[in-house]
């Protein structure tokens, strides 16, 4: 039941080459426009940190 919220069924998808095809299509273009882009990345991280802490690490006192 909660697979069907999330798609056509992979049989139905499979059936034809063409149904597999637009399915493929429509996977790699949402991966396309959910990626920013790189000059979007090097602006954001130059504005918030000059320099990565990380979280985990031991303090050193």
């Amino acid at each position: 039941m909660l697979a069907a919220m999330f798609g056509p069924r992979i049989t139905t998808v499979f059936r034809s080459r063409w149904n597999a095809l637009f399915w493929s299509v429509g996977i790699l273009l949402t991966a396309y426009c959910s990626v920013p882009a790189a000059q979007e990345t090097d602006k954001s991280s130059q504005q918030e940190h000059a320099e990565h802490v990380n979280p985990w690490a031991k303090s050193q006192k």
